[in-house]
């Protein structure tokens, strides 16, 4: 799944719970992203993928029938050994971002850039200005390496072929966005605290939730083309553009043209994926040119309409609900998790109360825990949404592509190949770390999935 993390700081306060309404909904992603970036306003994260040199690459050969997933021995060994590579990278990630946090306060370095903050200015807003870019900043270079040792795993298994000085302009894009979202939030998370010390959780709650309502509408407008060149999909690709309307209409709800774009993705990656992203005048459907060029026509028409369905079945709006929702619930655990710390180290990390600007620390250490615990909660609600999608692609597709089921099957092998997709994920590691069903039960499940022949309804297209 192609999909973006969270804002690092207070801007995980409002993110943390919200993934599934930030992230882009997309058609890969069986293999989970092995570092939990610290950024909802960065660039889609690389997928898992191979390079080109596969048996995926020739997408004009006649297919067979594809009932399991398989792979050579070969790119078999190399997706076992880059899985685990990357679920063991997922968890020593966030150990390591939660003992940062600890020796932080500990070591008393919030408190002295809270220091530095109150001795340029007696305004809040300015000491804000200075202490949250400090601690941000701080924050980023020392998780820099763990990074860095992500991009270089990532080029090793050619997944990504993007040039370093072009990986680290990224990141530092992504830095001055985190700061400058960061920013915004932390004073009117602090300003909120100031005027209400018991119930700043319940008043923060509806500014957040209106930022992020905002931050999904400006995303696909304003974000997204600061890290990747789109163009309307039309522009190249009017052939798929006359496809995907069949497609639309066949299924009862048109998507205009304007609202389906072609992101540039092989100036950095050679994955394949789409996605649907945006709310109200800026949800839009967004295909990779990588899946263009290395899947069939009928194979790309299928990614799209599991995007079709994302987007008609509404689970960006869903999400959005759903996360405001535990955005008020991890409010809460915030505020009472932040008493409970002052009452015993508040004296040990020179902290002085809850509207102590280096408090923030602390609230970002318990959001560290919060987000690992919700992992399996967050993750099993996508595979839920996951799955529905590619019901819906199934069904979409169904009497407009021959052997439709024979497609879609395929669709997913020549993923899985290029992804170097773990063919037999560990039970936990599906249950804690996946975003969508393990790539062979998808495969499985597309192939036998006719409720035609079976005299049945379908669930979504009728």
């Amino acid at each position: 799944m192609a999909k973006w993390s969270f804002l690092r700081g207070c801007a995980l306060i409002l993110c943390a719970t919200l993934y599934l309404t930030m992230a882009p909904n997309g058609f890969a992603g069986s293999a989970p992203s092995a570092i939990p970036e610290t950024s909802a306003l960065r660039p889609l994260p690389e997928q898992t993928s191979s390079s080109t040199g596969s048996p995926a690459e020739s997408k004009t050969a006649e297919q067979t029938t594809t009932e399991q997933y398989t792979l050579s021995h070969e790119r078999q060994v190399k997706a076992v050994a880059y899985s685990r590579a990357g679920y063991t990278l997922y968890f020593i990630s966030y150990l390591f971002g939660g003992l940062l946090l600890f020796l932080i306060l500990r070591l008393g370095w919030a408190a002295k850039f809270r220091d530095i903050a109150e001795n340029v200015s007696d305004k809040k807003w300015i000491q804000g200005f200075i202490f949250v870019p400090l601690l941000f900043l701080t924050i980023g270079v020392l998780k820099l390496p763990v990074h860095l040792y992500w991009h270089a795993l990532s080029l090793h298994y050619e997944q990504s072929i993007q040039g370093w000085g072009s990986w680290f302009l990224d990141w530092t894009k992504g830095e001055a966005l985190d700061t400058a979202f960061g920013i915004v939030l932390v004073l009117i998370l602090f300003a909120v605290m100031r005027r209400s010390p018991r119930r700043w959780w319940l008043y923060f709650w509806f500014p957040a939730v209106l930022i992020l309502l905002g931050l999904i509408v400006i995303t696909p407008l304003v974000i997204d083309p600061l890290f990747n060149k789109f163009e309307p999909l039309n522009n190249k690709h009017p052939d798929l553009v006359a496809a995907i309307e069949k497609l639309t209409k066949h299924a009862g709800a048109p998507i205009p043209p304007e609202r389906m774009f072609l992101m540039a993705a092989s100036q950095k990656t050679n994955t394949i994926n789409a996605y649907v992203t945006g709310l109200g005048a800026s949800k839009r459907v967004v295909i990779w040119d990588t899946t263009i060029q290395k899947m069939s026509n009928d194979e790309a028409l299928f990614i799209v309409g599991h995007e079709l369905g994302h987007y008609i079945l509404g689970h960006v709006r869903q999400g959005f609900f759903v996360g405001a929702a535990g955005l008020l619930l991890a409010l809460y655990f915030l505020f009472r998790g932040l008493h409970w710390a002052l009452d015993r180290w508040a004296k040990d990390w020179k902290l002085y109360g809850q509207e102590d600007w280096a408090s923030l620390a602390v609230l970002l250490l318990l959001l560290q825990g919060l987000l690992f615990a919700s992992s399996p909660v967050i993750n099993g609600y996508s595979r839920m949404e996951e799955h529905a999608a590619d019901v819906y692609g199934l069904e979409v597709i169904h009497g407009l592509v021959p052997d439709s089921a024979e497609v879609a099957a395929h669709a997913f092998q020549v993923l899985g190949e290029l992804d170097l997709s773990d063919p037999n994920p560990p039970t936990f590691i599906t249950f804690w770390l996946y975003s969508h069903p393990p790539l062979a039960e998808r495969l499985v499940f597309a192939h036998g999935y006719d409720p035609w022949s079976k005299g049945e309804s379908p669930k979504y297209v009728k």
